[in-house]
C-alpha cells in the first residue's frame, strides 16, 4: 500500500468510511464530480419543493464548501515557509459552515497541481487552464503525485509556478477558493480556480437557492470594494468580470451591491484605470489572511 494512502488511514482513524471516500474522491475525480452533479440537481429539484425535506441539500452542503480568496490571500498561502495549524474556526468567524473548518497547511511548500474535474467534465471547448486544482502540504499534494498523474496530469510544482497558475486563471476570469470537504478530514490545502460558468460548486449553489436562499456552498472572502470616482471612467469592465452580479454602471452610475459581492477581487484586477479596491469590512467574515489570523485565532495545541 502507498504511503499517501497509509496517511489517508491515519488521518481518518476509525471512521474508515470517511477514508475510503477520501481515496475515492481523489482517485475517481472526474467520474465523483460528476456524480456529484447529478445527485446534487436531483436532490435539490425533487426534495426543494418540500419544505420538511430542504434539511437535506443543506446537510449536503455543510461538509463540502469553499472560502473564497483574495490575491494577496492566497499568495501569502503559497509563499509560507513553514507549517500553519490554525485549528477549527469553532466561532464561524472564518469558514461559517458547521463541519469542514480547519485551518491547516503542513508541508506547505510541498504543492501538488492537477486537472480540474469541472473543466474535464465540460462538454465541447474546455475551459482554461485546465491544470488548476492546486494541493498545498503533505495532506493532499503526496496522493494526488502517487495516485493521479497518469489520470489527471498530478505533478509537483514550486511556489512560484502555483503563484502563476492563479495569476492566469485570474485573468480569464476564474474565483480563487480554498476547498474545505468532510470525507477529506475537514482542512484546508486544496486550492481551486473556479470557472463560475462551469464549475459544479457555484452551479449546484445557484440552482439550490432558487429553492433556498440561505443554501450556500462557498462563504464571502471578508472583504468589500471601494471605488474612486474620481479615476472610474464608468467602463463597465468591473461589471462584466463580476460573477455575482455585485457591480454594474446602470444610467452612467457606478453601482454597488455590498451584500451581493462576495469579495473576489477580480472586478479590481480587471479594471482598467485602478479605480477599484479591495478592504477589510468587519461587517463581514474574517478573510483567510494567515498573519491576520495568526492574531485573532487561538493555534490547536
Amino acid at each position: 500500500m502507498k504511503q499517501s494512502i497509509k496517511d489517508i488511514f491515519k488521518r481518518h482513524g476509525w471512521r474508515l468510511d470517511r477514508a475510503l471516500h477520501n481515496f475515492v474522491y481523489f482517485y475517481f475525480y472526474k467520474p465523483y464530480v460528476k456524480g456529484a452533479e447529478i445527485l446534487t440537481k436531483t436532490t435539490v429539484i425533487l426534495l426543494g419543493w418540500i419544505k420538511p425535506l430542504k434539511v437535506i441539500p443543506r446537510f449536503i452542503f455543510e461538509r463540502y464548501h469553499s472560502k473564497i480568496i483574495s490575491t494577496g490571500d492566497v499568495t501569502k498561502i503559497l509563499s509560507l515557509e513553514e507549517d500553519i495549524d490554525l485549528g477549527k474556526d469553532r466561532n464561524r468567524r472564518v469558514i461559517p459552515f458547521k463541519y469542514a473548518n480547519r485551518i491547516l497547511f503542513k508541508n506547505p511548500k510541498f504543492i501538488a497541481v492537477m486537472d480540474c474535474p469541472c473543466a474535464l467534465n465540460q462538454k465541447g471547448e474546455r475551459c482554461e487552464p485546465l491544470g488548476k486544482c492546486i494541493s498545498v502540504g503533505q495532506d493532499f499534494a503526496p496522493l494526488w503525485i502517487e495516485n493521479c498523474s497518469k489520470k489527471y496530469n498530478a505533478r509537483q510544482i514550486s511556489q512560484k509556478e502555483a503563484l502563476d497558475i492563479i495569476k492566469q486563471a485570474r485573468a480569464s476570469g476564474h474565483i480563487t477558493n480554498a476547498f474545505f470537504k468532510v470525507a477529506t478530514g475537514g482542512i484546508s490545502g486544496v486550492i481551486c480556480s473556479c470557472c463560475p460558468k462551469c464549475c459544479v460548486e457555484f452551479m449546484s449553489t445557484k440552482l439550490s437557492q432558487k429553492f433556498d436562499k440561505n443554501i450556500k456552498m462557498y462563504s464571502e472572502s471578508g472583504y468589500s470594494v471601494k471605488c474612486d470616482s474620481a479615476k472610474c471612467t464608468l467602463c463597465g469592465k468591473c461589471g462584466e468580470i463580476c460573477p455575482f452580479d455585485a457591480v454594474t454602471v446602470k444610467n452612467g452610475n457606478y453601482v454597488y451591491d455590498k451584500k451581493a459581492c462576495m469579495g473576489c477581487g477580480l472586478c479590481v484586477e480587471h479594471c482598467p484605470e485602478s479605480a477599484l479596491d479591495l478592504y477589510r469590512d468587519t461587517d463581514k467574515l474574517l478573510p483567510l489572511d494567515i498573519d491576520l489570523l495568526k492574531k485573532e485565532m487561538d493555534a490547536t495545541k
